[in-house]
């Protein structure tokens, strides 16, 4: 019998248990990947490399896929744990990854469990008792655990059972989730990753090992660090179509998130924030207007973090105002929008934390509310250190500044935002989306010589006089602007004071924040940076070049992802009721209502109406482990829906 139909699942609701024990009696058989993939997980075909990274694996190679946040990494691996003789040990930097796989998988009917400093004593005995029984075939572990005493005894255990000839005890699969964890070039490196490597010598026999990041930037430490044999490497494309992508640069950052969330009350989404205190401000705002809100940082006690996790998970909360602490292994499918109320530090962690909206492949937003607050905040994060005794290194501040100048020219360009990003990570783009706010903005090739040379010439002249000031005083002289600093400075004197009245705050600043991102002028880094000249500089004060670039020229009507993006209709009062249904189940397991079935599987149950088990088994996410366990009871509330519509 293979092992795929051994598995148990755990956390029933009662009024399907007695289906298991039913299906118990004659198991299944499993016979390939395909099996496995629509039996277990309810999908008929595999997105873009899973197939690829599955097949290496299961030949015995070792693999390193680099995908983005939502592109199913998890199925890469899982699929051929569910075909290997042998167990999985997937190695997770976070808790809540491991909970959130675990209750997925256990609800799919696969034998998984979890290490973690998390469990009772109880939950521990009884994992070490799957363990050494051989009914686990998917471990989660954190790294700081693998070379713990206790570890080490257990996997000798396994180890000489295995040489007896129980092939179920033995580490087949070693999974690295997070790999960019590993680098200290990435954005969440952590120490912990460098035991890796250690850990699978100490193997008897070394197992096939796979590494997933969506980190593209430290591919070559990864392959290095983790001493990698001959791998498969991958790199799929980082395109997420059903994403919708904005810059917005409020005058009220405040007063624009109400709006938003006003407008899509009913929806689940992540406001980030990159610090504590704006975390607890927003919150606050939310919390006082009657939206259910939750907050997360690093400042919180653990049980207050874990309740406030947890009800955002299972629904009881619908926004989670979160800084970077939050988010990380979470595979919330239901997830709508992903509001960044700060701008991050570097492309990769927005669109990592970005990628968090729409995992179920429904249209979901990504907007950024910028100011130039955000990039002096963020420069004042990268270069000044925690630990006084360990100060930041150099080469690395500089690195990380570097990557925070493109992230700010992401936000203030007027190019489409899709194509900025998939640039970033190497990708071509065609330079219209239509699915980007830049995209839905009529943009018209201005020639802004004269301009540029107003502005360029400012910041001569006040070098000329030793002074060096941030954009907004660059725009607030050339506008003629009359505040204090301006007097005090005889600011007012300048010959360029005043050569840009007719000019708006805008438009001139759009223009001062692309000849800086074209090198005509320089921003220097520091906790105050100020508009100087560059190399470029006399290419427009003293060559007389023609300069053009795209400007706004009218606001065109918003158009979302749900307005990009083909929609079926769906029955929303079916819809509604269906989600009743899956919320009671799932409260009975003990899980979040998307690890029973997704909101997507909720909207093709209501196109499709399903009567019966084997028109049910042709919804998207319905395997057979769910339609015996859940077929009967969701196909008698539609039939009961048609004949009272009927």
């Amino acid at each position: 019998m293979s092992k795929a139909a051994r598995e148990k699942p755990c956390h029933l609701a009662d009024n399907v248990r007695n289906t298991w024990r039913n299906m118990q009696e004659t198991p299944p058989t499993r016979k390939d990947k395909f099996a496995v993939l629509k039996d277990y997980f309810g999908y008929t075909e595999f997105r873009p490399g899973q197939e690829a990274v599955i097949n290496a694996i299961l030949a015995g190679r070792d693999a390193l896929a680099v995908m983005p946040t939502g592109a199913g990494k998890s199925l890469c691996y899982q699929i051929p744990a569910l075909l290997l003789n042998g167990l999985t040990v997937v190695i997770s930097p976070l808790i809540s990854l491991m909970k959130d796989q675990v209750n997925a998988l256990r609800e799919a009917g696969v034998r998984s469990a979890s290490l973690n400093s998390s469990l009772s004593h109880e939950e521990y005995a009884a994992t070490m008792k799957l363990l050494y029984r051989g009914d686990c075939d998917i471990l989660y572990i954190a790294p700081e655990r693998l070379l713990k005493e206790n570890f080490l005894q257990i996997q000798q255990k396994m180890q000489s059972m295995s040489q007896g000839g129980e092939d179920s005890q033995k580490i087949t699969l070693v999974v690295i989730d997070e790999a960019h964890c590993i680098s200290q070039w990435g954005h969440d490196f952590r120490p912990s990753y460098l035991h890796i490597a250690e850990f699978i010598k100490t193997l008897d026999q070394r197992p096939v090992i796979a590494a997933f990041t969506a980190t593209l930037k430290v591919k070559e430490d990864i392959l290095s660090i983790l001493f990698l044999k001959e791998p498969f490497v991958i790199t799929t494309g980082f395109d997420r179509q059903n994403l919708y992508f904005e810059v917005r640069k409020p005058k009220s950052k405040s007063a624009a998130l109400l709006d938003y969330v006003q407008r899509n009350r009913n929806k689940s989404g992540i406001v980030y924030c990159n610090t504590r205190k704006t975390v607890e401000d927003v919150w606050e705002t939310l919390s006082d207007r009657n939206f259910a809100a939750a907050k997360y940082h690093a400042g919180l006690e653990d049980a207050e973090r874990h309740e406030n996790q947890d009800d955002f998970l299972y629904d009881r909360k619908t926004i989670m105002v979160a800084t970077n602490a939050f988010g990380m292994g979470i595979d919330k499918s239901n997830v709508s929008f992903v509001i960044h109320y700060n701008m991050p530090k570097n492309i990769e962690s927005y669109y990592q934390e970005a990628g968090r909206a729409g995992r179920d492949g429904e249209p979901a937003e990504c907007v950024l509310f910028y100011s130039g607050r955000d990039v002096r905040i963020n420069e004042f994060l990268i270069t000044h250190s925690n630990d006084e005794e360990a100060p930041a290194d150099e080469a690395l501040v500089q690195h990380n500044l570097e990557l925070l100048k493109l992230m700010t020219w992401y936000a203030t360009g007027t190019d489409c935002l899709r194509s900025r990003l998939l640039n970033y990570f190497g990708e071509n783009a065609p330079s219209f989306c239509g699915n980007c706010s830049n995209c839905n903005t009529l943009f018209e090739n201005v020639n802004i010589t004269i301009e540029a040379q107003k502005l360029v010439s400012c910041v001569l002249r006040l070098e000329q006089r030793g002074r060096r000031f941030g954009k907004t005083m660059i725009i607030d002289i050339v506008r003629g602007g009359k505040n204090e600093k301006i007097r005090n400075f005889h600011l007012d004197t300048l010959s360029t004071y005043g050569i840009m009245k007719d000019s708006s705050s805008r438009r001139t600043r759009l223009i001062l924040d692309f000849l800086i991102e074209q090198g005509y002028l320089a921003l220097n880094a520091g906790e105050f940076p100020v508009v100087c000249p560059s190399a470029r500089s006399g290419e427009i004060a003293f060559e007389r070049k023609n300069v053009r670039m795209m400007l706004p020229k009218e606001e065109m009507p918003k158009k979302s992802a749900e307005a990009s993006l083909p929609i079926q209709e769906f029955d929303e009062v079916l819809f509604e009721k269906l989600r009743d249904l899956r919320k009671t189940i799932a409260q009975d397991a003990g899980v979040p209502s998307y690890i029973v079935f997704s909101d997507a599987a909720l909207r093709d149950m209501c196109r499709k109406k399903p009567v019966d088990k084997r028109e049910f088994l042709l919804i998207s996410g319905v395997g057979e482990i769910k339609m015996e366990k859940y077929g009967d009871i969701f196909t008698s509330l539609i039939r009961g829906y048609r004949e009272t519509v009927n």
